[in-house]
């Protein structure tokens, strides 16, 4: 079984119809034994999707699981500006390539969302995304005579 947060194992036990005294006490307990540690999972969480997702779709994947705001944040201070950018990068080369031949504005716009969808910073987003287009365009200006062909004219 995955590791799961206080919030998602007392769920379960709703689900389960243990009452809920009985339940908190059960909590409390693996708490005070260290099997229930919703900070060692937040930040367990965030190490390892911080390769697929931007800060702010980690925040809400941690509020989904029932993670403290004030404990995600902690989580999320461990993830670094130039691994998020990483992430954005790689998650970037698929859809580059696979909107090769699209309209300009309309590839832009489809790189962009792709990492707005991911939760990555708006600003990041654009950025990463006109550097990765300028990139792959290929040079009009190169020197056609650099394989030693005679320039046609």
């Amino acid at each position: 079984m995955a590791p799961r947060s206080r919030a998602q194992l007392a769920q379960k036990m709703a689900a389960k119809d243990v009452p809920e005294q009985v339940a908190q006490d059960v909590l409390d307990r693996f708490e005070e034994v260290g099997l229930v540690d919703d900070r060692s999972f937040a930040q367990s969480w965030v190490h390892s999707r911080q390769g697929h997702r931007g800060r702010r779709a980690l925040a809400l994947e941690l509020r989904r699981k029932g993670i403290a705001d004030e404990t995600a944040q902690d989580a999320l201070e461990e993830v670094d500006d130039s691994i998020e950018e990483q992430a954005a990068r790689t998650l970037l080369r698929r859809p580059l390539a696979a909107t090769r031949g699209m309209d300009a504005v309309k590839r832009q716009r489809r790189l962009a969302g792709v990492l707005a969808r991911r939760g990555f910073p708006p600003g990041l987003v654009m950025r990463l995304v006109r550097e990765e287009l300028a990139a792959d365009t290929p040079d009009d200006t190169a020197d056609d005579t650099a394989d030693g062909a005679e320039p046609q004219g």
